[in-house]
């Protein structure tokens, strides 16, 4: 039986998929709300620069991993345009869910699919791009998931992985001040669940920073592998290559 991390509990790895769907049907219906006051509405920032880094053109297949509400999966989508694709997918049906519905209301009818990032159900060597953004510290086997992304991609594709990271040193003591004093307060008072805010705070910590990702990501196949600090470390946007 082998062991994996929930935020700082270890827990045996079969189970963590179940408890970080809780945390995510917990959080599903005010997760857009809570990720404009927890990060002072910086994400829609992070966000802008990988649609920019993404240099998506008219007609490329796009893969959007752990997409849930479709905030990438909607900037991406008007990149592509009609003759291009987005697959908008996530392991967790409640934030799909409030993603498809919230797409729809746009005007965009995308293919939605409730999907396993380390068992992707696609052909070899498709998409133009995948993106997995605020997703990947949450699942059990990152190198599996990672090597299942390659796979995906053709030759010459990109993968963009948007994530918490390792914050500069000046930043570290307010930075966990916020994160376990002020965090799971704004969870409790706002989407009524401390404990999901706590586990978030907590998988940050436990998540690779840039280097141990960037070996990782060039272990899963990818031939060069580059990251940018965004916002003092706090996340990192790194950029794969499919050689």
């Amino acid at each position: 039986m082998s062991s994996t991390h929930f935020g700082f509990e270890t827990v045996d790895e079969r189970d963590k998929a179940r408890r970080v769907r809780g945390v995510f049907d917990s959080v599903a219906p005010r997760y857009d709300l809570m990720n404009d006051l927890m990060s002072l509405g910086l994400h829609r920032a992070w966000k802008a620069y990988t649609v920019l880094v993404a240099n998506l053109q008219p007609g490329q297949q796009v893969l959007d991993i752990a997409g849930g509400t479709g905030d990438l999966a909607m900037a991406f989508a008007r990149k592509v345009g009609a003759t291009g694709r987005v697959v908008h997918t996530d392991i967790n049906e409640a934030m799909l869910r409030t993603g498809r519905d919230r797409l729809l209301d746009a005007g965009l009818a995308l293919p939605t699919l409730v999907c396993d990032a380390e068992k992707l159900p696609f052909a070899d060597n498709h998409f133009d791009l995948v993106s997995v953004a605020f997703g990947l510290r949450n699942m059990t086997h990152k190198d599996a998931a990672l090597a299942e992304m390659n796979r995906v991609l053709r030759p010459g594709g990109k993968l963009l992985v948007l994530e918490f990271s390792r914050v500069a040193a000046p930043l570290q003591r307010a930075y966990d001040w916020y994160s376990f004093k002020v965090l799971p307060q704004l969870g409790r008072a706002v989407a009524g669940d401390a404990d999901s805010y706590r586990y978030l705070a907590e998988s940050i910590r436990m998540h690779p920073g840039q280097e141990e990702l960037k070996t990782l990501m060039k272990n899963a196949g990818f031939g060069h592998v580059d990251y940018h600090n965004l916002t003092g470390g706090v996340v990192a946007l790194h950029v794969g290559i499919k050689c």
